[in-house]
């Protein structure tokens, strides 16, 4: 009984929200290693409209190797004062099956950065887990498709593909 209760509850929730995600990324380049989290990512999927919304704030980045980096990163590279978010908006390519433990889906949308916007195939793992689901997914973004110059003498500092994991929890919105 409490199994076919939960399924009942899972197949007519259709809008799930993720209030504190996180975003890592690091950068591996000849020099120097950059590891950094926010854990302020905020989102939403529809699973009646296939769609989906993401965005981090770049200034919520935290863990760089000096005070100095992480600087450089906000006003340098990323300009976070004049785009202050990244965000990752479109739809399911795969259909979602609320019965299933586990499943891969890929999400095809726009991935915007610095500015500019891409658009990206993503695959994204979902584990039930009670009302919920955790996601997890890891995907690469380069540099320079999203405007990203590093100037020449700190380019063997930086790599030019970021390797990105994305984790969170989407729970059942609640009504207003």
């Amino acid at each position: 009984m409490w199994i076919s209760l939960s399924a009942t509850v899972s197949l007519t929730q259709t809008i799930f929200e993720m209030g504190a995600g996180s975003i890592h990324f690091k950068s591996t380049a000849s020099l120097e290693t950059i590891d950094a989290t926010s854990n302020k990512t905020r989102g939403a999927v529809d699973i009646n409209q296939n769609t989906f919304a993401f965005s981090v704030d770049i200034t919520s980045f935290e863990g760089f190797n000096s005070a100095l980096q992480k600087e450089h990163f906000n006003e340098n590279y990323l300009e976070s004062d004049l785009f202050p978010k990244a965000t990752f908006v479109g739809k399911l390519i795969d259909k979602f099956d609320p019965l299933k433990a586990t499943q891969t889906l890929r999400a095809k949308g726009q991935l915007e950065i610095h500015g500019v916007k891409t658009e990206r195939i993503v695959s994204v793992t979902l584990t039930k887990s009670g009302s919920n689901y955790v996601i997890s997914s890891n995907f690469n973004v380069a540099i320079a498709d999203h405007g990203i110059t590093i100037p020449r003498i700190v380019n063997q500092k930086i790599a030019e593909i970021i390797m990105v994991e994305v984790k969170g929890t989407l729970k059942p919105k609640t009504a207003p």
